[in-house]
């Protein structure tokens, strides 16, 4: 069963277990700035190794790249940030909040219903100073996007890494928006993570090119656990489209407020590249080997929030179920993205339980992300690793002491069965890979759960 969350609840759980909280909490927080807890950062860090292993690692065109964040001011006048990157900014006349002209539903101000201003233009870019002078010459900005970074060294990765077209270069890093309004939680921040892939093609076949990242880099949702009926696919129209891009689409999820983009895929065509070749004076051209042809490549550039991403893996995989006279809630994350692999669980505090359960979580943590846990009842600890994903349990009982076996419980259908501890690792392995909880490994017995 699916159950729908509020985005109130979720919030409520990333910080009851340690996944996001405010940013300065103490100082009464800073607005749309937020920090990743211990379970908040390993599930950010499984969602960008996932991202990484399918653009980069399992790929023979993609190379990777980790571009400065403070980069020549030059560079954003070429790419058309300093005069085009600006949303159109309107302010309540009586309580002067400011607000996106766009988002403004009735024409008065959401928060008070005062009468607003005339919209006027705000770039979204962070300025600072270079140095140690505050001047107009030293000043330079933190980048919006990943983009740049990548189109400013094309000539380098090509030439270090002798591909041919069509290749990408992709990147992972942080990037910086001076928002107007920002809300829903970890969906519009201030300060974010971006997983960009600008990927060089011959023009000419940018039409296929771009058809083939919309279907890779939806299935990449569905194969980590997103239900395809809450994600599609939306074309932009004519009117949306950035100064840059020949033809945009954005993958859309069904967050609790409605449809929302969560990654942009993009034709920009050989904007970029030339921008950068007039403003710089450098040859950004390609020379084609098979065809002895030189040109400009066009660029198809899928990209992605990490945080945005983070959030729909979260809201997709929340669940609630009846248990009893209670209600058990769990995350059916993907066990690739799950914080937690495995809990090591004894089954009470016992003195006698305490080695071998010490023991067992000593080996299994030099394979997986392991947690530790023998406060409260074992039924307890048990809800609590479903709440936060975790896709295994192993307890440690009276039993084990004696016959070196130790149960292992799923997360999803709760379901355990009962191994010899010298073959725990290799079926914890086997299982996180996807095989069948049903299979057993040698010397294994069904425990609880397979009556019937």
């Amino acid at each position: 069963m699916s159950v729908k969350i509020d985005m109130e609840k979720m919030v409520s759980l990333c910080k009851r277990r340690g996944f996001i909280f405010p940013s300065s909490e103490i100082y009464g927080g800073l607005s749309a700035c937020w920090d990743y807890g211990p379970l908040g950062i390993e599930l950010k860090r499984n969602i960008k190794d996932a991202w990484w292993r399918s653009i980069v690692q399992e790929r023979d065109d993609v190379a990777g790249l980790d571009s400065s964040i403070l980069m020549h001011p030059k560079t954003w006048e070429a790419s058309g940030h300093v005069e085009g990157f600006k949303d159109p900014m309107v302010e309540c006349k009586a309580c002067h909040h400011r607000w996106r002209a766009d988002e403004i539903k009735e024409g008065r101000c959401p928060e008070c219903g005062g009468e607003l201003t005339e919209p006027r233009l705000f770039n979204l870019m962070f300025k600072t100073f270079f140095g140690p002078v505050e001047e107009e010459a030293a000043i330079v900005y933190l980048r919006p996007e990943t983009a740049q970074g990548m189109f400013v060294d094309f000539a380098n990765v090509l030439a270090t890494t002798r591909k041919k077209l069509p290749f990408g270069i992709a990147q992972i890093g942080k990037a910086f928006r001076n928002e107007i309004t920002s809300g829903n939680f970890i969906f519009r921040d201030r300060e974010f993570e971006m997983m960009e892939v600008e990927f060089f093609v011959k023009p000419g076949t940018d039409g296929e090119w771009l058809k083939y990242w919309l279907e890779e880099r939806l299935n990449w949702y569905v194969n980590l656990g997103i239900k395809r009926e809450n994600l599609r696919l939306r074309e932009h129209t004519k009117d949306e489209l950035a100064h840059y891009a020949r033809a945009c689409y954005d993958v859309e999820y069904l967050f609790p407020m409605g449809w929302s983009e969560l990654e942009g895929i993009a034709n920009r065509g050989d904007f970029d590249l030339t921008q950068h070749a007039k403003s710089s004076g450098k040859d950004l051209s390609y020379f084609d080997p098979d065809t002895n042809e030189r040109y400009t490549p066009y660029v198809i550039e899928p990209s992605a929030g990490v945080d945005r991403s983070l959030l729909a893996f979260l809201l997709d995989a929340y669940d609630e179920e009846p248990d009893k006279d209670e209600i058990r809630v769990v995350l059916r994350l993907h066990p690739d993205l799950a914080p937690i692999k495995v809990a090591v669980l004894p089954l009470s505090r016992n003195e006698k339980l305490a080695p071998m359960s010490q023991d067992v979580h000593t080996e299994l943590r030099q394979c997986f992300m392991t947690q530790y846990d023998d406060a409260q009842s074992i039924g307890r600890r048990y809800r609590r690793q479903d709440e936060i994903g975790t896709p295994f349990s192993v307890t440690i009982d009276f039993q084990s002491l004696e016959d070196k076996q130790v149960t292992i419980r799923e997360r999803d259908s709760m379901k355990q069965i009962r191994v010899p501890v010298a073959e725990l690792t290799k079926a914890l392995t086997a299982k996180l890979a996807g095989e069948p909880f049903e299979v057993l490994p040698p010397g294994g017995s069904y425990w609880l759960g397979f009556e019937g």
